[in-house]
This record gives structure tokens, sequence and C-alpha cells, in this order.
């Protein structure tokens, strides 16, 4: 499994961590049919949705 970041799209992250659909759903992300997702970094819709990046990161690299 490839590191995931901050900067990564949402699209990058799901391809880069097979659990990482779920894990973002746990968070209260419904990122992955949204067509932002694309282009939208991990940081960005942390912030959107209010969730602490550090703990998502943490979560998304276990």
């Amino acid at each position: 499994m490839n590191k995931i970041t901050s900067d990564m799209t949402i699209a990058q992250v799901l391809q880069a961590n097979a659990n990482a659909g779920q894990i973002l759903r746990s968070f209260g992300m419904h990122c992955i049919g949204c067509s932002v997702s694309t282009g939208e970094s991990l940081e960005a819709a942390a912030e959107v949705h209010g969730i602490d990046l550090q703990q998502l990161l943490d979560a998304l690299n276990k």
C-alpha cells in the first residue's frame, strides 16, 4: 500500500488503499461517488467536512 498524504485527491486515495472507501465513510465522508472527488485533495475534503486531518491520515495509513 502506498502512503496516503494530504495532497492526494480522494480518487488517488481510493486507488492507493483498498479499505479507503470504508474508512472515509466511517469519518462521515461519502466522497466515493462525488464528482468533486477526482480533483479535491484529502486535506480540502477533511476541512469541508470538519474532520481532523491527522486522525484521518492515521486511519488511512494503518
